[in-house]
């Protein structure tokens, strides 16, 4: 079967370059390179997880969430679900504080939100 030996990357870069003179060996010296074998399965970082599919995460989660948007007009605070499918306005003066996309629904320009908690 074809068995290949690993492969070593080389750096060239000017930190690589200041190492290697000072330690007179050649221009190239080979680079640390992450692999996928490498992470902790256990305890990926916190950056993977959310990059990853919602169904691949190590503990399933949605990227839907609950928000409370606040109206730029008469600074009412309304609850507002990020996927809306439908146009939200506000219910005192019945400005427009999101539009449907494909996904996650667009706040009008203006209008501040933030994330509700889990309680």
């Amino acid at each position: 079967a074809g068995h290949h030996p690993p492969q070593q990357v080389y750096c060239a870069s000017a930190q690589c370059l200041a190492l290697s003179a000072s330690q007179a060996e050649g221009p190239l010296r080979p680079a640390t390179m992450v692999l996928s074998q490498d992470i902790d399965l256990l305890h990926p970082p916190v950056e993977l997880e959310k990059a990853k599919n919602k169904r691949k995460r190590l503990v399933q989660s949605p990227n839907s969430f609950f928000m409370d948007v606040k109206c730029q007009g008469c600074f009412q605070i309304t609850t507002v679900f990020s996927h809306s499918q439908t146009v939200v306005v506000c219910s005192s003066c019945s400005a427009l504080l999101c539009k449907p996309t494909g996904g996650k629904a667009r706040l009008t320009e203006g209008c501040s939100f933030r994330k509700k908690s889990d309680s």
